[in-house]
């Protein structure tokens, strides 16, 4: 006994040596930030009792698998959370939501991780981390699906398409399905089928309290309405249930690529073309520089039906000019959701800011054009198509207000070197101001917040702000979730 009793002391003295942070932090709690940016020390007891509560892992910046927890897509944010709470399922986030606000603490929460604006992660704070809670269960005689708030966009597509089933859903396969819903959710299929969050029939939500609430059209319906278009700012969705729609599995898609000195006219071309085109038809337009290329203008296609009417419906972009490639042809739609993957990897460092059009004009595309010959390669212009069913719902019937909008606008900023922020920050800024005259509001999922003022914010809920803060009101009084584009509650 005594020798075991004498080895076991030796471990301990010979662990706490190699690591004396850990035995500070162990003896004195975790240094932390609170929601209002104040310094805290968590009790070292309060963070053991969180840990043995949870399926999941509870991770400190000295644990095995911390840092690989806290990276998130997009590479220019370098957060380092006081804890994080890698949730197996609901009843871990409800201890992490509670935890979060007992202590009030700064809270931010990750899905599938893309957060443009970097706001899934948070420094000091508690990240709570859902990428394990990422299942997909198809149910194709009622033609849903429910789906974990971990879950990318390549496992749901890749699940409902063994059925022949679909919801419209991004553009980039390895985007979380969480953010983009609940932000609102553009997509290939979105002229055919509407938002992703327009197919969203139910959610389980963990409030700022740590309840767990059902939200349909039929209970809790405010929150319902609030969580098709108004964010993150309600609460923890820890399970989505999703409308589903019959789709083949192959497609006509891909890209048709012409050089820039033939931009103006393309695009002017285009202008009338996606202004009557059916809807079946989507086009992403990028002014884009490729790896070791000219700046060119790309378009990306997808045709929601058979490849037969697709051929005749998207000819007219093969006639805008003399292209220099036409790859469009028959793909299966989980191949062409990851036709992106490689242009928006995970880890490149990313600059970007959004806006609605509703309708190309081109006097906006002549600028552009004009504009992008003296862009560093780095920056991109793009137009997502909009319109069709996403249009043919009201402004107030969801809390995506941006319905008359006929395209989505990007710039695009990605880099790879830290050292050239400053330069390709400034680089998307000026090409952002180049087209802002044209531009209303902006697209919540595709957009840098640290440029926005809580005005601009605000005006962008448009005339659904009023009952968006009477939802956040009832359902996080505190401003718990509030790294986001921020709703806030009455009176605060």
């Amino acid at each position: 006994m005594r020798r075991r009793t004498f080895l076991g002391s030796g471990i301990a003295a010979v662990t706490v040596a190699a690591n004396p942070l850990r035995h500070l932090l162990a003896a004195d709690g975790v240094p932390a930030i609170s929601r209002t940016g104040k310094a805290l020390l968590l009790p070292p007891g309060d963070i053991t009792e969180l840990r043995a509560r949870l399926r999941g892992a509870l991770l400190l910046a000295s644990d095995a698998g911390y840092d690989e927890a806290r990276r998130i897509w997009n590479g220019a944010f370098d957060r380092r959370p006081a804890l994080i709470a890698r949730c197996a399922g609901a009843a871990d986030v409800m201890s992490a939501v509670e935890f979060g606000h007992s202590h009030d603490l700064l809270v931010s929460v990750r899905g599938g991780g893309h957060s443009l604006s970097g706001q899934s992660a948070c420094e000091g704070g508690l990240m709570i981390d859902l990428a394990d809670m990422h299942g997909v269960r198809i149910d194709p005689a009622a033609r849903s699906a429910r789906v974990g708030p971990g879950a990318l966009l390549s496992q749901f597509d890749g699940e409902a398409q063994a059925f022949g089933l679909v919801t419209p859903a991004g553009t980039v396969s390895h985007t979380g399905v969480a953010g983009l819903t609940l932000g609102g959710g553009i997509g290939r299929l979105a002229r055919k089928y509407g938002l992703a969050c327009d197919n969203l029939l139910s959610a389980d939500v963990v409030t700022a309290d740590g309840r767990l609430v059902h939200a349909s059209d039929t209970e809790n319906a405010d929150l319902m309405w609030a969580l098709r278009g108004g964010g993150g700012n309600f609460g923890v969705v820890t399970s989505f249930e999703f409308r589903l729609h019959a789709s083949p599995q192959v497609l006509l898609g891909g890209p048709i690529i012409y050089p820039l000195e033939q931009a103006r006219d393309v695009l002017r071309a285009f202008a009338d073309f996606s202004a009557g085109a059916p809807d079946e038809v989507y086009t992403d337009v990028m002014l884009a520089t490729p790896p070791g290329g000219a700046r060119v203008l790309i378009f990306d296609t997808c045709y929601a039906g058979r490849i037969a009417d697709g051929e005749k419906a998207l000819a007219p972009l093969r006639k805008f000019g003399t292209p220099a490639r036409d790859l469009i042809a028959p793909m299966p739609y989980v191949a062409m959701q990851k036709t992106n993957d490689e242009t928006f990897a995970p880890g490149r460092r990313y600059y970007l800011k959004s806006g609605f059009l509703g309708g190309i004009e081109t006097a906006m595309t002549d600028a552009i054009v004009e504009h992008a010959a003296a862009l560093p390669p780095s920056v991109a212009f793009a137009f997502a198509d909009m319109g069709g069913a996403t249009s043919r719902v009201a402004p107030t019937a969801t809390a995506f207000w941006h319905r008359p909008a006929r395209t989505s606008f990007l710039v695009a900023t990605m880099w790879d070197d830290p050292a050239d922020d400053e330069r390709n920050i400034a680089a998307g800024r000026a090409a952002y101001r180049v087209s802002e005259p044209f531009l209303k509001g902006f697209y919540v999922n595709d957009v840098n917040l640290t440029d926005m003022t809580q005005q601009t914010i605000d005006a962008n809920y448009g005339g659904n702000l009023e009952r968006l803060m009477a939802v956040k009101t009832q359902y996080d009084p505190t401003n718990l979730f509030h790294l986001n584009a921020n709703v806030r509650p009455k009176n605060a």
